[in-house]
């Protein structure tokens, strides 16, 4: 199908009573006329449309969801099981949130394969949802067209696909938006689907996939952290541990590892700067961030572009065991301290000197019980272990 510039082709937009008048228009200018209907539909939409003729499907073809088989499903779960365990407590509330809706909130893969879906109390009355909910079903634009979920994992971006502009006919009745989730390599790996079949949503959903889907990212990125210093960093320490949170990474050379779209933006850096010295992004020495991982509260630094923020640090176990050390207050350098506030000590060497330092020093005062030290510093005993292997390895026979 070729498709003519709209620049010269498109009259004046008329006005229209209602969206559903406005979808029939974009898609008569597209399916029958060959024109880009730029400016009824989002550009992502149009875009998607292509991809789909030029993939020869029909807007009239009939479509079957994937069956699934046990199989199918074991894969899927399997796959997906780091994603699961840090996505479980936010599915868990936004099924909640959903209970008085007719909406479905969907999980799927990098792929586009559902791994999980929370269930509507008037699922009975619909005929696609409780197809298209079924964990090990594909939702990719490939298997089903135009719909929010392929969108998010074709562009990367969030996505809102409402009733005629799913590319299959079969498919308008169904709204949907979508958001994605990255992983601390700054993949995709997962994207959040809000569903309603029958009727438009009467909430702004987009809105509220991507509040789900930042709380979702910010738990996979500490899963996935490993042996890191997490800092925790925002404007208003009233925004911290929430989704409006700054989250990075730093490895045991004080190196970042990873960052989340929020703490990128404070920053003044992309996703792509990982790698670079914590000292020259945050500004702070390293000895004086290990001393935030023992800190009560949130400290206020001043960064290198003068943007005052506040600022928490965790020490993130390999094992997921949480935090490493138990805090107290902590003045940083370049902001105003507290009255009467002495400085503390400053530690030197790297982040693992001073972790190593730390449980080592842990461990002799537990007279050598590896169980009690790690009660102690709230870790597991795998973790001190580990660390004990590094310091004293074992001995040749």
């Amino acid at each position: 199908m070729q498709h003519r510039s709209h620049a010269s082709a498109l009259p004046a937009q008329p006005f229209f009573s209602t969206p559903q008048q406005r979808l029939a228009l974009a898609r008569q200018r597209y399916f029958e006329d060959g024109v880009r209907p730029s400016g009824l539909i989002s550009e992502s939409v149009i875009q998607s449309w292509s991809r789909c003729v030029q993939a020869r499907r029909d807007p009239v073809e009939h479509i079957a969801f994937d069956p699934v088989t046990p199989s199918r499903i074991h894969s899927a779960l399997a796959r997906s099981q780091l994603l699961l365990q840090a996505a479980a407590t936010d599915l868990n509330q936004l099924e909640q949130a959903l209970a008085g809706t007719a909406c479905i909130a969907i999980l799927t893969d990098p792929q586009g394969v559902v791994v999980h879906a929370t269930r509507s109390p008037v699922e009975h009355q619909h005929a696609l949802l409780p197809l298209a909910r079924r964990v090990g079903v594909n939702l990719d634009e490939a298997h089903i067209g135009t719909g929010a979920p392929g969108v998010t994992l074709r562009t990367g971006q969030a996505s809102l696909v409402l009733g005629a502009e799913h590319f299959f006919g079969h498919l308008q009745m169904l709204h949907c938006a979508a958001a994605p989730i990255r992983d601390a390599s700054g993949h995709i790996a997962a994207v959040l689907d809000l569903t309603s079949e029958g009727q438009p949503f009467g909430f702004d959903a987009a809105a509220l996939t991507a509040l789900y889907a930042t709380t979702i990212e910010n738990q996979l990125l500490r899963a996935q952290s490993g042996e890191h210093i997490v800092v925790h960093l925002q404007t208003s320490p009233a925004l911290l541990g929430t989704p409006m949170e700054g989250l990075a990474g730093l490895d045991a050379n004080g190196r970042i590892a990873w960052l989340n779209n929020a703490a990128a933006r404070l920053l003044g850096v992309s996703q792509a700067d990982a790698g670079r010295h914590a000292e020259d992004v945050f500004g702070i020495a390293l000895n004086r961030l290990v001393l935030l991982t023992r800190a009560a509260n949130a400290a206020l630094h001043r960064l290198p572009s003068g943007l005052n923020v506040w600022i928490a640090a965790r020490m993130q176990a390999h094992d997921g065991a949480g935090p490493l050390f138990q805090m107290q207050a902590l003045p940083v350098a370049d902001a105003p301290a507290e009255p009467g506030a002495r400085p503390l000590p400053l530690p030197q060497g790297t982040l693992r000197d001073n972790d190593k330092h730390l449980i080592e020093r842990t461990v002799r005062a537990c007279g050598g019980n590896v169980s009690k030290a790690a009660r102690t510093l709230g870790v597991s005993r795998g973790l001190v272990y580990r660390h004990m292997k590094r310091v004293h390895p074992p001995q040749p026979a």
